[in-house]
Parts: structure tokens; C-alpha cells; sequence
């Protein structure tokens, strides 16, 4: 991770490696001249004050104090044991200490440097000769040459001296100006997680990785991104942090914008392009041989990735491109294996009550909350970075009186801007998973993925890869077998609901809240808008059904009623659009349909009080009907085709 990079210390700017007798006195010296001009100071080793053939520790510690490293590969540059030896030690604080190196290949080509080739071969023979042909340290020099042969840099054989030096300082500036991203006031639970990453990064290796950060919306993905490229772009040729890559990108046209900006960015000068295609080539000629860091933030389309990181050799060795998205299938549709996939986590309780206090309580607060209001806060965030950022806000400062009525409110109605966060992914379902969505959000969060999927499926869903698009996407998780959701989340999908009619239940397309179902069912308020009633009590309780409930609701496709009691004696006429039926313990009576096709597909009356077999006949002619329960009924039947068995 290299965090000691902003604890070293950096003396110098830039240090030059070079053999004095092939460059001093003309590209070296206008080079050094042009830095000085452009206030990068500079280490410039004196060769008439050296003494012996080892290398000072003087000069060992200017290599370690400087932030760049330019080495000026000359005809003779191998011949000098002092000059192979500031290589090695180059080459091995580019490695531990973040130093950035840039070759300039002075009228020798970058393989005779590599590949040990012309004078470079000679050079090597020659010490092999004076310190033996397996020596250690000619061993240790090959290796620094053909390494730092290898990065990118620049060829001078017979171009413009003057342009190639414009051209130096202009790309070190660029490698200087990066500064870290401010990462967050207080980035609680960071390290943790970065710690956690550290495998799956594998800085070591020079295989180009592309790496995935996936969870809900707030929950910190930028936030532990910033992180990452603070504490590692100074590894890399260049480093990109693409920011809002969903927000720039809306349209395919934006596309082009975002990839000159990141090739402006890496490349440190402007391309002209024309077209996202144009794009994608430029992006593969110019960086397939630069390491590079890109953080692609928010993306939440696969074009994004197809035109700004496709595939992996369209990037140097080492390269690491960090994706982070809601939608997990995105990221594996893109290649992208399961092991450089990284789930965000929420903060653990500790470090969610040290988040919201350093918030909520800064130093200078005098003001003391019960710890019950502060709980309530947590439990409202439930981990979440964001809510607890906006909830600290909002109660920072305020006395007990305003935090009761707050969370009082929240219960209530969720917060508007945690609300817009959290409902882009909603927004990018399509009709059915929106559908999915919001069945499970109101009417069917805790319960088992089996029992939903049954329920669902009889509404003519495909209800298994509707769920797995909402488990990709961040919007719930299952669990022991049932399916869940962030408590937020739960409560954005109810907003959805009450929005579709603040203040009539019975316009809207779900009713799960036991006032709202007995203002709808006892007054017949319903209307042709609700879709499915979900009645789950903790105990049986009493619900005045009028006659007529159910005339209107002629779009209801679910009706679960568990612990409700109703004393009604003459059956309900349900309409017949309905698809699952469920009452346990249900009155003495069998629901009537109108007359026309019956679409129900399951039905549930088990444990009821049904004792007239001949109302159960009615059955023998729906022919969508797949599965019924009459288990521990009065009564038990046996009709062809539809009904099979009830056990008593």
C-alpha cells in the first residue's frame, strides 16, 4: 500500500543519473539549466568529487530524498561501476519508495539497454571480466538495466535536443503536481478495509488486474477509492481518477469528453479524437506500455468500460484499473473474476458511533444526549457512511427535544437526500425488477427467497433473475435463505409507494400497514392502483372487512392476510385478476370470483375453519390454478386436476 511515501522525506525534486563525459557539457547541462528555470530543484552529481569506485552514501541519500529520478542512458553510461551502482540503488527505492523513474535514451535504443546489445554488451563483458562472470553485483547491474530499460521514457538520437527537454519538464511537473484526493473529515474504517484489499491489489505483480469495489449507493465506495490512489498512485507512470463517471456520461456522445480527459490526465498533453472509437485506439497506442492507475468512479453502464478500459493489454505491466459500481453483474460481465471483486462493507458499530460522534459532537459541543436518542440515530444509519454524515448534520447542535422529534419524522418519511442517493439504482431497473423490488421492500422483506419466489412467480414474474439483478445491484442480500434489505433501502422502496398517493392508501399500488389496510377494506376505499395487500400481524387481531372491499380493486394480483380475524359470515367476491390467496385461519367461508376467466395460481387457507366441502368445487375450474393448501382444514376433498389431497 505504501503509506511511508508521505512520511519520507523528499529533499530534492529531481535527481540526475548520467556518465558526465557523454552528456555534461550539452544535453545535461541544458537540461539542468531548464529545471533550475522552472524551480524544480535538482541533485546533480559532481563526478570530479567522487573518490573511489563506490558509491558515497551522500549520494545514496539524495537518490532516497528526491521524488524523481531522470537516468540519461549515454554510449558509456554501463562503463561506470558508480553509475550501474546509482542505478541499482534507483531502481530499488522505485520499488520501496514510490520513486518515480524516467529513462532518456541519449543516442542508444532502449534494447541495447535491456538487452545488454553494442556498447552496452561490451561495458558488461568488461566488468565480467574484473569481477568474475557470475559475480553477484554484475548480476544485480544486468538486472537494473534490462528493469529500467523497460520503462517508458524518451529516444534522442538525432531530434530536437530543445523540444525533448520541454517535453522532460513538462512530464516531471506533471508527475509533481499530483497531490492526495481529500478522502473524507474523518475516514473511519478506511484503513480497515484497505487492509482487507491489499491481497487482491498484488502490487507486486506486473499482470495488469482490473479490480471492482461494489456495494449500495453511500455506503463509501469513492470515499475507500480516494484511499487507494492516495496511497498508491506515486507507484505508477501516471495515475487517473475519473470521478462521476455515470453523471459525465449519461449520453453516448459524452463518452469521447471523458476519454480525452483521461488521456490528458496520464499523457500530460491534448489529443485530438472524433469519435469514441478514435478514442478507444489512442487509449490502447498510448498507455499500452505505461503502468498506470485508473479509478473509474460510479460507472453504471458497460459502454463506460468498453470505451475507457476494455480490456487489460490495452495497459502497461502493473497496471491497476479500480472500477467501483452498484451493480455487481456489470463489473463480472466485464471480465472482472469474483476474486478482484471487493464488497464494500456498512461500519461495524464501533466504527459507526466514532463516525457520528467526531460529527454530531465536535470539541468545542458543551451539549449531552441521552444515549437512547443516539442509538436511535445508529440504528437509522445502520452502518451507512452517508446517513450518518446527513444525520450528524442535521442534528448537530440541537438539544434532546430536536433529536426525538427528527427521528421521530425519519420513521416516518426518509430523508430527501439520502432518498436520491439511494434511488438511482431503483431508478435504472427496468418495470418488472421495479416491481420485484418493491414487492420485497414493502410487503415480503425477512421472508424466505423460496416462499417470495413462490408468491411472485404466480404473478407471471421470472422471479429468480429478477431477484439476482436486485442482489447484483445492492439492493438486497440474502441471508439464511431469506432475502434482505438495508433498513434504508426498505424505506425508500415504501416511499416509492406512499408517493403514488400521499394521502389516500387506497390508490396506491401496496398496502402492508394494518391502518392503512383497515381504512381500505372497511370503508371500500380501493381502487383499481393496488396491486397486492400484505396484512402480517405479530398476533391475531380483529379486521371489519365490508362486503364490497374488493369490487374496485381490480388490478389486485396478491392477498396475504396472517392473524387477521374477521367475523364476516357471508363469503368476500374477490376479483379475478387475483393470482396468490393466502389466509390461514381464514373465516368459514370460501371466496367467490366474478364470472370469466380465474387467473389464481396458488391458495393458502390452511388451518381454517372451512366444514362445506361442496365450497371447495368451485376450484375444479381454474385452470391457471397450480397449488393449494387446505392442511389442518374441517374438511378435506378430492377433485380432479386441481385439487389433489388435503390432510386434515
Amino acid at each position: 500500500m505504501a503509506p511511508s511515501y508521505s512520511k519520507a522525506k523528499r529533499n530534492y525534486n529531481v535527481f540526475l543519473s548520467f556518465r558526465g563525459a557523454d552528456v555534461r557539457n550539452n544535453f545535461l547541462s541544458h537540461l539542468y539549466m531548464t529545471l533550475d528555470q522552472n524551480g524544480l530543484f535538482t541533485y546533480k552529481d559532481s563526478e570530479e568529487l567522487r573518490k573511489g569506485e563506490q558509491i558515497s552514501l551522500a549520494l545514496m541519500k539524495a537518490i532516497e530524498e528526491s521524488q524523481v529520478a531522470i537516468i540519461v542512458f549515454s554510449e558509456d553510461y554501463a562503463s561506470s561501476p558508480w553509475c550501474l551502482d546509482e542505478l541499482v540503488k534507483i531502481m530499488e527505492c522505485k520499488a520501496q519508495r514510490n520513486l518515480v523513474v524516467l529513462p532518456v535514451f541519449y543516442k542508444v535504443e532502449p534494447k541495447e539497454v535491456r538487452q545488454g546489445r553494442k556498447s552496452y554488451k561490451k561495458a558488461m563483458a568488461k566488468h565480467e571480466s574484473e569481477f568474475g562472470k557470475d559475480s553477484e553485483k554484475v548480476n544485480t547491474w544486468k538486472t537494473a538495466l534490462h528493469d529500467a530499460g523497460k520503462l517508458s521514457g524518451w529516444d534522442l538520437n538525432n531530434g530536437d535536443e530543445a523540444t525533448l527537454i520541454k517535453e522532460i519538464v513538462k512530464e516531471i511537473s506533471k508527475q509533481l503536481k499530483p497531490t492526495p484526493l481529500h478522502v473524507a473529515k474523518h475516514p473511519v474504517g478506511i484503513h480497515r478495509q484497505m487492509e482487507e484489499l491489499e491481497p487482491m491489489l498484488n502490487l507486486e505483480s506486473d499482470e495488469v488486474l482490473m479490480i471492482g469495489l461494489w456495494g449500495q449507493g453511500g455506503i463509501g465506495k469513492t470515499t475507500l477509492a480516494k484511499a487507494l490512489y492516495n496511497a498508491n498512485f506515486r507507484q505508477f507512470e501516471g495515475a487517473c481518477f475519473l470521478r462521476n463517471v455515470r453523471e459525465d456520461s449519461k449520453d453516448s456522445k459524452d463518452l469521447l469528453p471523458l476519454q480525452k480527459k483521461l488521456l490528458e490526465i496520464l499523457l500530460g498533453k491534448e489529443l485530438k479524437m472524433f469519435s469514441v472509437d478514435e478514442g478507444i485506439n489512442l487509449i490502447q497506442d498510448k498507455l499500452c506500455c505505461k503502468k498506470v492507475l485508473i479509478i473509474l468512479d460510479d460507472v453504471d453502464d458497460v459502454k463506460q468500460l468498453n470505451a475507457l478500459a476494455g480490456e487489460c493489454d490495452w495497459f502497461g505491466e502493473g497496471s491497476r484499473i479500480i472500477i467501483t459500481a452498484r451493480d455487481n453483474h456489470l463489473l463480472t460481465s466485464h471480465g472482472i473474476d469474483k476474486d478482484h471483486i471487493y464488497a464494500v462493507k456498512p461500519l461495524n458499530n464501533f466504527e459507526a458511533l466514532e463516525l457520528f460522534n467526531k460529527h454530531v459532537f465536535p470539541r468545542y459541543s458543551k451539549i449531552v444526549i441521552r444515549r437512547d436518542l443516539v442509538d436511535g440515530a445508529l440504528d437509522y444509519a445502520n452502518g451507512l457512511p452517508l446517513a450518518l454524515e446527513i444525520l450528524s448534520s442535521l442534528l448537530c447542535g440541537r438539544e434532546e427535544l430536536d433529536w426525538e422529534s427528527a427521528l421521530n419524522k425519519l420513521a416516518k418519511s426518509p430523508n430527501k437526500t439520502i432518498n436520491e442517493v439511494l434511488r438511482l439504482s431503483y431508478d435504472r431497473l427496468d418495470d418488472e425488477e421495479k416491481e420485484i423490488f418493491l414487492d420485497i421492500a414493502c410487503l415480503f422483506k425477512g421472508r424466505s427467497k423460496r416462499d417470495i419466489v413462490k408468491v411472485l412467480d404466480c404473478c407471471d414474474f421470472s422471479t429468480i433473475i429478477g431477484v439476482n439483478v436486485l442482489v447484483g445491484k445492492s439492493l438486497i442480500y440474502e441471508e439464511w435463505g431469506n432475502l434482505q434489505m438495508h433498513d434504508l433501502i426498505q424505506l425508500m422502496g415504501m416511499d416509492i409507494v406512499k408517493q403514488e398517493c400521499r394521502d389516500d392508501p387506497g390508490r396506491r399500488s401496496r398496502l402492508w400497514l394494518y391502518d392503512d389496510v383497515r381504512d381500505v377494506l372497511s370503508k371500500d376505499m380501493g381502487t383499481n392502483a393496488v396491486k397486492a395487500i400484505v396484512l402480517h400481524l405479530p398476533w391475531t387481531k380483529s379486521l371489519y372487512i365490508d362486503p364490497s372491499a374488493f369490487r374496485n380493486m381490480t388490478g389486485l394480483r396478491v392477498l396475504i392476510m396472517i392473524n387477521v380475524h374477521n367475523s364476516f359470515q357471508d363469503p368476500m367476491c374477490l376479483p379475478n385478476e387475483l393470482r396468490y390467496f393466502e389466509w390461514p385461519q381464514c373465516p368459514p367461508w370460501i371466496p367467490k370470483f366474478s364470472s370469466g376467466p380465474k387467473k389464481l395460481v396458488g391458495l393458502d387457507l390452511s388451518q381454517s375453519n372451512i366444514q362445506d366441502h361442496v365450497q371447495l368445487t368451485q376450484f375444479k375450474d381454474f385452470e391457471k390454478l397450480k397449488f393449494i393448501n387446505f392442511g389442518k382444514c374441517l374438511v378435506t376433498g378430492l377433485y380432479a386436476g386441481h385439487l389433489l389431497y388435503s390432510k386434515s
